[in-house]
């Protein structure tokens, strides 16, 4: 997989995965094109066009496109497979995911990604597995944030044990008279 792109139906990029090194000026011009040629086809029409010297691969699942170019000795249906995983495993993850939830999480998005796809290919095929990885990284987060929060949060409670007024009689050392 050369790369993979969210897009919405109104053509607003949402996430980007490139397994390619491509410049900036590259990337932008390439996910205009096919944003644009993707959101023109009708929905009855194949998922797969050839575009360029790549095929690619895309499927709709309610407001979002899942877009991947792939080479042109790749499998087009298991890249659909792919997608539909990716899809499975946000799903799991966020509770039947949203394009809200793609925005508002989009590092947890690209984890999840990171996870099930390593340079453009599948690294881990069980979802199990995947969603293991994350809920011990969230895990391992927690606990960071945690002991960030832990030593103030500690100097915070030595103070609660001190009085807030001391009313303990004080003690004057004077001089015996001689």
């Amino acid at each position: 997989m050369q790369f993979m792109l969210l897009f919405s139906r109104q053509g607003k990029l949402r996430l980007q995965k490139w397994y390619v090194p491509l410049s900036d000026k590259e990337k932008k011009k390439i996910t205009r094109e096919l944003v644009q040629t993707v959101l023109a086809r009708k929905p009855k029409m194949c998922s797969f066009l050839e575009w360029r010297d790549l095929k690619i691969v895309y499927k709709r699942y309610a407001s979002l496109y899942f877009c991947c170019a792939i080479e042109d000795q790749d499998n087009e249906l298991i890249t659909l497979e792919i997608i539909h995983r990716y899809v499975e495993l946000l799903d799991k993850y966020f509770g039947s995911v949203c394009e809200l939830d793609i925005i508002f999480n989009f590092e947890k998005a690209y984890f999840i990604l990171d996870e099930f796809l390593l340079g453009g290919e599948a690294q881990e095929t069980s979802k199990k597995n995947v969603l293991k990885a994350i809920e011990q990284a969230d895990l391992l987060q927690e606990v960071r944030h945690m002991k960030q929060r832990l030593p103030a949060a500690s100097s915070r409670r030595s103070d609660l044990h001190k009085p807030l007024r001391d009313d303990r009689p004080k003690h004057t050392h004077t001089q015996p008279d001689h």
